[in-house]
């Protein structure tokens, strides 16, 4: 039987040049990592900020996360440049997610559900990684 059809998600080349240092995030802020799209918008997981944790895939300081819906991976160590504000009008990371959807969102079919972009990854240590930090050496 073949494979369903999986809507077409451009690559997100917008992050990996994001430029935000580690102390523009702050243990207990609320941020969302984007993922993909659903229904037309920008998708993602939702989390908070914990504590200071080294991001062995990028060899930079990076934020222990934790996942308020818990799960096999409810804490995660992220880059700096994967997070996005949520509560907080935050002039660095509206500007990135606006550049994420006038890059991403023109260029897709909308879909009802969620779709995952294939950009990050979880590593073995519970390290999220973008697809470009795997190739890139940094």
């Amino acid at each position: 039987m073949p494979e369903p059809s999986r809507p077409y998600v451009p690559a997100d080349t917008v992050t990996p040049e994001r430029d935000i240092t580690h102390q523009h995030f702050r243990p207990g802020d609320p941020v969302i990592i984007v993922k993909g799209i659903a229904g037309g918008e920008l998708w993602g997981e939702a989390m908070t900020v914990v504590t200071p944790s080294w991001h062995t895939p990028t060899e930079e300081d990076g934020w222990r996360l934790r996942n308020p819906r818990g799960g096999t991976q409810t804490y995660i160590t992220a880059h700096p440049r994967y997070m996005i504000h949520t509560s907080r009008l935050c002039r660095d990371c509206l500007t990135h997610q606006r550049a994420l959807e006038d890059h991403i969102l023109p260029r897709i079919t909308p879909t009802s559900g969620p779709v995952d972009g294939g950009w990050y990854s979880v590593t073995l240590l519970n390290q999220l990684v973008h697809a470009d930090d795997i190739r890139s050496p940094r």
